[in-house]
């Protein structure tokens, strides 16, 4: 066996000793009275998140606002009698044997998967007006491999009420809605990418299975998965299409070598990587959401009743939670980071310039890091005022 070099041996070290601090710190806060959970949101952000499945089980439902003192029994097997949404429920639950880890006994996988049912069916029971859709399984079953039934029960309940509200109702009108925010965000930051998809007519449609899944049904690294779930549950609930806009822009080349036709187009984005940079993305996707937080970007966006979004919930979600303050928290990171970066002021709130210099701001996540992450609270203004066509 070749010993190991000095220099690697001591990147390993410095390693080992940010992650059990990290690990110090997110116990810290979980110990303190009361919690800090505004601490429990920035360990989720920054680079690696919550490290472990041990640490998210304690950390997911703080940041859920779930009171882990007063779950709800488990589902019984009744609620299969005469549920509407049973037979599709169990068609894609059926198809979903790469979501569980390989390796993993077939009785093992086969009991995970009839408490998966009976999670979904318990949830859409309690809650009449959420409509089930192809995909939303992808989601359950990533808390119920991470946190167990019972607590994945409770967290799924409260999530599907607020951040995956829009995805649940009876039309995709919502849906649609939420992924014309991706287009203008391309077109922010590249506007070469977004002129070139725009004359490919290659639509949205690419991205939806990225977003109504949290990247669940795309993504064949589980660890990747619940690292962008630690990023997405800290943030505001429209962070996912920031990330798929990065995922687009991390790929401008391809894009642009692409023939300039929908089918073209759309197979090359449709095709997601495997080894992409999450970190840097992650970054990448929250410094895009302060630069050009939806408020902005909503005369570009298709009409919609600002009652009926998520989005336009999350305020009110955020105030009932304890010390759940994303905005708050976040803003006060970022505007600590820019004091030494005043030098990029005019590059950060210039609306458009030419996408060499747009690419130089992405690369400023390097000094800026997670903390670019301020959920800033005219981002929470979700109340579009112009009737734009759905899709292009």
């Amino acid at each position: 066996m070749l010993p190991i070099s000095l220099p690697l041996c001591g990147l390993l070290t410095d390693f080992d000793s940010k992650k059990k601090r990290k690990v110090a710190e997110i116990y810290q806060a979980l110990n303190s009275d009361p919690i800090d959970v505004a601490a429990l949101r920035r360990m989720a952000i920054s680079e690696g998140g919550l490290l472990t499945d041990e640490i998210r089980c304690k950390v997911w439902p703080k940041l859920l606002s779930v009171n882990t003192d007063d779950l709800p029994p488990l589902p019984g097997k009744e609620l299969r009698e005469d549920n509407k949404d049973y037979q599709q429920v169990l068609l894609d639950v059926r198809r979903s044997l790469r979501r569980f880890p390989p390796g993993m006994p077939d009785d093992q996988r086969e009991g995970l998967q009839e408490e998966l049912i009976d999670i979904i069916l318990h949830v859409l029971k309690r809650n009449p007006q959420l409509h089930y859709y192809q995909g939303y399984h992808d989601i359950v079953v990533t808390f119920l491999l991470v946190v167990g039934d019972r607590l994945a029960t409770a967290l799924v309940e409260k999530l599907s009420t607020h951040h995956l509200r829009d995805f649940m109702d009876p039309t995709m009108d919502n849906t649609k809605h939420i992924l014309n925010y991706l287009m203008p965000i391309i077109d922010q930051v590249n506007p070469e990418v977004h002129d070139f998809m725009q004359s490919a007519e290659v639509g949205t449609i690419f991205a939806l299975s990225w977003l109504i899944t949290w990247f669940g049904h795309v993504l064949s690294d589980f660890r990747h998965v619940v690292r962008l779930y630690d990023f997405f549950l800290a943030c505001h609930p429209l962070m996912p299409i920031y990330f798929a806009a990065v995922i687009v822009l991390y790929r401008e080349q391809e894009v642009l070598d692409c023939e300039c036709d929908m089918a073209s187009v759309h197979h090359l984005l449709s095709q997601i990587p495997q080894d992409l940079p999450y970190e840097t993305l992650i970054s990448r996707a929250g410094d895009l959401f302060v630069q050009f937080p939806p408020s902005e970007l909503a005369r570009e966006a298709a009409q919609q009743q600002a009652e009926r979004t998520a989005a336009s919930t999350f305020k009110d979600f955020e105030l009932a939670s304890v010390q759940q303050r994303p905005d708050t928290v976040l803003r006060q990171r970022f505007r600590e980071r820019l004091r030494g970066e005043e030098r990029t002021k005019s590059i950060l709130t210039k609306p458009r310039t030419n996408r060499f210099v747009k690419l130089a701001v992405m690369g400023l996540t390097v000094a800026l890091g997670a903390a670019a992450l301020a959920v800033v609270k005219s981002a929470l203004e979700w109340a579009p005022k112009f009737e734009l066509q759905i899709f292009p």
